[in-house]
Formats: structure tokens, sequence, C-alpha cells
């Protein structure tokens, strides 16, 4: 082997060198990104799990103020008509006495 293909030899194992580090630096990079998305894909999981949780919970609450609601309209109309009677029987009274 002469010097040139030596120096030529040594020139294209460098450059494959080169190129190898180059692809495991990307490869490297490529990777780390994948981690990084995981992470946020399982911070995004852990926070719509929360949510859901959360809305479970709101619905929940929803739902008995709804009833509670409902209950106080009922005892609203009861006394409104019991109101309605007592004023009814007042005013009988007062015309049976004038």
């Amino acid at each position: 082997m002469r010097d040139g293909e030596a120096m030529t030899d040594a020139s294209a194992i460098e450059a494959a060198t080169r190129r190898l580090a180059a692809a495991l630096d990307a490869l490297e990079a490529a990777v780390q990104r994948r981690r990084d998305a995981d992470r946020s894909e399982g911070a995004l999981a852990a926070q719509v799990q929360a949510l859901g949780s959360d809305r479970s919970k709101l619905a929940s609450e929803l739902d008995a103020v709804a009833a509670r609601s409902r209950k106080l309209e009922d005892t609203n109309r009861d006394i409104a008509q019991r109101l309605d009677v007592a004023i009814d029987s007042i005013r009988a009274v007062i015309e049976a006495q004038q």
C-alpha cells in the first residue's frame, strides 16, 4: 500500500467515523425527544384523569343541588298554597264581621 492510498483509507475511515458520530448524536437526540414526549403524554393522561374525577364529583354535587332546589321549590309551592288558604280564611272572617 502506498502513502496516498493509506491517506485515502485514513480519510475515508475518519469521514465514516464522523458520520457515525453524527448519526449517534441524532439518535440520542431523537431518543431524548421521545422520552420528553412520553413524559408529556403521561402528565397529560394524569391531568385528563384528574379532570374526569373532578367532573364526576361536580356532576354528583350538581345532582344533589338540583334535588335540593326541587325540594325547596316544592316546599315554596306548599307554603304559598297554605298562605292562600290562610288569606282566604282571614278575608272570610273579616267579611263575616262586617
